[in-house]
């Protein structure tokens, strides 16, 4: 026998329409990187990009267990002496709830240009409306 090797230009690319409102956040975001590397194909290859593009709406009702609403801080250093910022779980999905979903899913991916390739077939959207209708995403049922 032998071992499928997938190239780029052989791989078939599929649209998967998640629906976020009340799901748990790290088991939503690991799903969504499985689909995004390619892991649930056959025909899965480390060094190539072999996943699939993922399109999550309703982000702004992903849900996340205990109190990490209040505690969980997302940090970022604007690259000047005293500029870290952190902001909370609660007014980055009241301001930004796409990016919540973003940041849990890219720390799942390999840091490498494979991974920030993998990236960009994520589209993320607060609301229930997306724009990417023409590619008839199927609908994918995401365990919670």
């Amino acid at each position: 026998m032998k071992t499928l090797m997938a190239k780029t230009g052989q791989i078939e690319r599929k649209w998967h329409l998640i629906d976020a409102s009340g799901k748990t956040l790290g088991r939503l975001a690991t799903q969504i990187a499985h689909l995004l590397r390619g892991k649930h194909k056959p025909e899965f290859t480390p060094h190539v990009d072999t996943g699939d593009y993922v399109v999550v709406i309703n982000a702004e009702k992903v849900a996340v267990t205990g109190r990490k609403t209040t505690d969980k801080q997302y940090e970022r250093y604007t690259g000047y002496p005293g500029g870290l910022k952190a902001i909370t779980f609660d007014k980055l999905q009241k301001s930004f709830p796409a990016r919540i979903i973003e940041k849990a899913v890219k720390g799942m991916l390999p840091k490498n240009p494979l991974g920030y390739a993998t990236i960009t077939k994520l589209k993320v959207y607060a609301g229930s409306s997306h724009p990417h209708s023409a590619q008839n995403p199927s609908a994918t049922a995401i365990d919670s």
